[in-house]
């Protein structure tokens, strides 16, 4: 089992989404974030005043999958959420030791 995380532009979300749905990945948590990088953020203009804003908002999205649809999940975040421009984002991918699902016990790949 694997813990994929990818960091994506927040208009590219519902795309993913439905990316990650066709290949049967129906779990996700979704969390709003900043990020700096490579894009080095940029400047907005607040009360008449200029200023630099390094941290860009991201849309993280958490998922844990079975061995054998990581490549596939890669594949459908990249396919979804790529522009071509600076800024598009990451993904990592974690090796997950345990899962437990609360409401029944369930655990392992089962649990997913």
């Amino acid at each position: 089992m694997k813990l994929i995380t990818a960091i994506i532009k927040p208009f590219k979300l519902e795309e993913v989404r439905e990316a990650l749905s066709r290949i049967g990945v129906s779990g996700s948590t979704i969390t709003e974030v900043k990020g700096l990088g490579r894009q080095k953020g940029h400047t907005e203009f607040y009360r008449g005043s200029e200023y630099l804003n390094d941290y860009l908002p991201k849309t993280r999205i958490e998922l844990a999958v079975d061995d054998a649809l990581v490549e596939p999940a890669i594949n459908a975040i990249v396919g979804a959420a790529r522009t071509g421009k600076i800024g598009d984002g990451k993904i990592f991918v974690r090796d997950l030791e345990q899962v437990v699902r609360i409401r029944t016990g369930e655990s392992g790949t089962d649990a997913l």
